[in-house]
């Protein structure tokens, strides 16, 4: 069962679930169905990841069968995907995303929440993570550097117990960048002008968008 709040408050789903494995492919319907009728298909993707995660850190750490919810809202320029359990236990970051083979995904979904945090409630705590909801953030160029950037950091041993903040996300895209440019260098390739290129069509497509 879902609940709707809109009209004059901001969008808000509430969807109830039992914390099992069967019910995580609803809950991804009912998170692209929702994102639907709010005008946020291109976000339904990122959304149903998050939730996902969230949702099995419930089975795993809470325990099959535990009643809990999850909630979309939107917030101003944001989506939050929030999950509330009854449990008080704050998860660790290695954690939130269930195994240790994970910690690729977990890099991922730092990559794509602009925060993340957890608060405790008189019933239990809930665990939520923030979407931008701007359509330029969520183009095929976007995710193509989410993608590659995950990869980067789990290649570069960054830790997976760490939610990095945006301060460090940035100084990996900038480790990144200086890495490809010793790499066109070792080819024999003038980096200033792949820069220059690369530059140039970021301001053009930019300007389209």
């Amino acid at each position: 069962m879902s609940i709707h709040e809109e009209g004059a408050r901001r969008p808000r789903c509430v969807l109830p679930f039992e914390a099992a494995a069967e019910e995580l492919h609803q809950l991804r319907k009912e998170v692209k169905r929702t994102l639907e009728q709010w005008g946020a298909r291109d976000l339904a993707d990122e959304a149903e990841l998050v939730a996902t995660e969230l949702v099995t850190n419930v089975i795993k750490h809470v325990g099959e069968g535990a009643s809990a919810a999850l909630v979309l809202e939107v917030r101003g320029d944001r989506l939050r995907v929030e999950v509330h359990d009854k449990s008080r236990t704050v998860p660790a970051l290695r954690v939130v995303c269930g195994e240790a083979e994970c910690g690729r995904g977990l890099h991922l979904l730092a990559s794509l929440c602009e925060e993340w945090g957890t608060l405790l409630t008189e019933a239990g705590k809930a665990v939520w993570c923030d979407l931008s909801i701007e359509p330029a953030r969520h183009c095929m160029r976007v995710r193509r550097a989410a993608l590659v950037l995950a990869e980067y950091r789990r290649v570069a041993g960054a830790s997976s117990a760490v939610m990095p903040t945006s301060a460090v996300l940035e100084e990996s895209v900038t480790d990144l960048i200086t890495d490809l440019l010793h790499w066109l260098q070792a080819q024999g390739r003038d980096p200033d002008q792949t820069l220059d290129r690369a530059q140039m069509h970021f301001e053009a497509e930019a300007d389209v968008a």
